[in-house]
């Protein structure tokens, strides 16, 4: 078998068995195999090119070695060298994973290390979220298999074949015999949460607890494979919380990310509990979200409008820009927006922002200089004065409280 085909063939099973994203590269840097299922968020890109620097290590470590490297945005990579006739090769990297539960304080210590905009708060929460969170237990297996792969050719198994007994009852009669009352009673369930999340109601989301319970009833969809199946049902669970969280008046970016990492968690789910605890995540974040962000009573002007300063909120923003990005003249935007949501303009940005600075307080790991700079106030004094309006006490005296 060919060096290239090997390759290949392990890199195929690593991903499959690991459910991590799996890249393989050769001596010279370039890339020969990788399949990867989790996006980077385009300004995470630039930090995510670690390969000179695991190649550079494990081209001088012994071949029985591995590599566990945390780079400067906390993501985390297993890499093993790639070694022939005792010759490297390259090396085979599993990542990015992630050692602990993603934090508020670890997105918000990215944010002001890295001046990210603070608009892009829920799409790194988003994707650190959806990374797989592997134990020191486990990463010890993972580096061990690593290794021992890296050092031995990949092996065809051989599949011995035996007399499969036939089922007693055919898996027809299971599928179609369900009871058709329990069907209905599922599709009323469906129906009652969807509406739930439109309305953002957190209270009517657990009254319908046990009729979720219910209709998330993974025992008796395909009998053969109830895993896949689950899965199956998760998706179309998300596709559903989606549209509802939509017609709710949900923000389309929010959504789109809400989206996809949830359907990353359920493709990497190890098994049917954890399923089950992820649906009702799953249910419960984006009725959340709909609660804390809806925009369904504003007018078409006014949504426009709060999408634009929460995509832009680091930025400068006075209503003549937002007026301009949207097309409609400043008297007539500013008479709409305090219609619909009752405060001005500025007033909705300052809250905005205030809201964001008090989650970096929260985390001491900036002074209040940075914050106030990271949440797009380039006068100190004008911040604190700000801050104070809608808390009530200055931002040090915030920060001291939450130590």
């Amino acid at each position: 078998m060919s060096l290239s085909i090997d390759i290949t063939k392990k890199g195929k099973l690593l991903q499959s068995i690991t459910y991590l994203d799996v890249k393989i590269v050769d001596c010279e840097g370039s890339i020969i195999f990788q399949k990867s299922q989790i996006q980077t968020p385009l300004l995470l890109q630039p930090f995510a090119n670690d390969d000179p620097t695991i190649n550079e290590k494990l081209m001088r470590a012994e071949n029985d070695q591995y590599f566990h490297y945390i780079n400067s945005i906390g993501l985390e990579y297993l890499a093993a060298g790639i070694w022939s006739n005792n010759h490297y090769k390259g090396f085979i990297v599993l990542g990015p994973f992630l050692s602990s539960i993603p934090s508020n304080e670890l997105i918000s210590d990215l944010i002001s290390t890295h001046k990210f905009p603070v608009s892009e708060r829920k799409q790194l929460q988003d994707y650190y979220q959806s990374l797989s969170i592997i134990g020191s237990n486990k990463s010890t297996y993972l580096g061990d298999l690593l290794v021992n792969m890296c050092q031995h050719s990949y092996i065809d198994g051989k599949l011995v074949n035996t007399e499969v007994r036939k089922s007693v009852e055919k898996v027809e009669k299971v599928l179609y015999e369900e009871d058709k009352n329990l069907i209905e009673e599922r599709y009323k369930a469906e129906k009652k949460l969807m509406r739930a999340i439109e309305k953002g109601d957190m209270e009517e989301i657990g009254k319908l607890s046990k009729e979720v319970k219910g209709m998330l009833d993974f025992s008796d969809r395909i009998p053969e494979s109830p895993f896949r199946s689950a899965k199956n049902l998760l998706f179309v669970l998300n596709t559903l919380c989606r549209i509802s969280a939509e017609k709710g008046g949900l923000q389309p970016i929010i959504v789109h990310h809400v989206s996809g990492k949830f359907a990353i968690l359920i493709e990497r789910a190890p098994n049917l509990p954890y399923l089950k605890l992820l649906a009702s995540d799953m249910i419960n974040e984006y009725c959340g979200l709909v609660q804390k962000h809806s925009n369904r009573d504003f007018s078409m002007i006014v949504r426009k409008a709060v999408d634009y300063i929460h995509s832009n909120l680091e930025k400068t923003l006075t209503l003549k820009e937002i007026a301009a990005s949207i097309h409609v003249h400043p008297s007539h935007l500013s008479r709409k927006f305090k219609q619909d949501t009752g405060k001005s303009i500025i007033d909705y940005v300052n809250q905005k922002r205030i809201e964001e600075a008090m989650l970096h307080l929260q985390t001491g790991s900036a002074t209040v200089t940075d914050i106030a700079l990271i949440v797009g106030y380039n006068d100190l004094n004008y911040f604190t004065r700000v801050f104070k309006k809608f808390t009530g006490q200055t931002p040090s005296q915030y920060m001291k409280k939450t130590e």
